[in-house]
């Protein structure tokens, strides 16, 4: 999101026009802020966030039991494997999930 932010601030700097956050039935086309705290929100209350990082990132044929087990207890599983899915992390272990059972899980929603 800090991405979309900047790309709007050069926008409205070179442009000298403001970037529209609402399209001309006034529904709100950008609601960055809300995304970044509704992000933060349950990152925060992630347990991963309070343990070691490098469980959840564990050397190729290394162990996830530890990560998936601090998943199994963590009570916003389901929002990071949603944020996992649409952002296509390929890396670590998200909602309890490894990157290949993410894979598996795009493949069978196709």
């Amino acid at each position: 999101m800090k991405v979309i932010t900047a790309a709007m601030e050069l926008i409205e700097t070179t442009a000298g026009v403001p970037f529209p956050t609402t399209d001309p039935f006034g529904d709100a086309v950008v609601s960055i802020e809300d995304d970044d705290n509704e992000e933060q929100d349950w990152q925060e209350r992630a347990l991963c966030a309070q343990t070691d990082p490098e469980a959840f990132f564990p050397e190729k044929g290394g162990s996830t039991r530890e990560a998936k087990r601090i998943c199994s207890g963590c009570e916003v599983r389901a929002e990071c494997l949603e944020y996992a899915l649409a952002h296509d992390e390929r890396f670590g272990i998200w909602g309890g999930l490894s990157e290949r059972e993410r894979r598996r899980l795009r493949r069978a929603a196709v």
